[in-house]
């Protein structure tokens, strides 16, 4: 799961700033803060050292997303748009949620705890990455994507909580988030704004 989301975040967060013309070193910066620093502040929070600064393997898997990434957008126009690399970052979103709640339940982290961290690892690192890219975190605006996560790291917990075994309740998980974030995808789906709100009760 994390070698998967290693991948998949580097390439979406490296596509993101290739459009937006940085240089390859801004291009490796973004796509590797996108896919390790939800993992590290995961970390973090559960008292033990970042996985990134133990295994040098993990920056290596960074690097080959960033570098696919590199040949996509050599290939294809907005690339950040194509399917292939939203279809990333859904498989991405996916195992970094099962990690995050893997994490946090090995750890003795009570139900809030497992979601939340599942949620931290799964998208910190695309905050982070927007905020190189100088804008306001995607994550918070009205396209239903921590949604997911949310989703996933209680339907993780669920399963573990009822007696499924770790590997079903990861397998159910990582379903239940790219399930939904394709579906996000293909309809639309966002969350109501405050604004939005107003205007219906008017």
């Amino acid at each position: 799961m994390n070698t998967v989301g290693l991948i998949a975040f580097a390439l979406v967060g490296a596509t993101k700033a290739i459009r937006e013309e940085f240089d390859m070193f801004g291009v490796t910066v973004v796509g590797l803060a996108t896919a390790f620093a939800g993992g590290m502040t995961r970390d973090l929070l559960v008292n033990r050292i970042p996985l990134a600064l133990m295994a040098p393997i993990e920056i290596s898997l960074g690097l080959l997303g960033v570098g696919l990434a590199i040949g996509i957008s050599i290939a294809l126009e907005s690339a950040d748009d194509h399917p292939l690399t939203q279809i990333s970052d859904a498989i991405g979103l996916a195992a970094f949620t099962t990690t995050g709640a893997i994490v946090a339940t090995q750890a003795g982290i009570p139900a809030f705890g497992v979601v939340a961290i599942a949620t931290i690892n799964a998208v910190g690192g695309g905050a982070v990455a927007d905020i190189l890219l100088d804008r306001s975190p995607f994550i918070l605006l009205d396209d239903f994507y921590a949604s997911c996560t949310v989703l996933g790291g209680s339907t993780y917990w669920v399963v573990v909580t009822t007696g499924g075994s770790n590997g079903t309740a990861a397998a159910i998980c990582a379903v239940m988030v790219v399930g939904t974030r394709t579906a996000a995808l293909i309809y639309g789906w966002s969350l109501p704004t405050a604004q939005v709100l107003g205007t219906t009760r008017e």
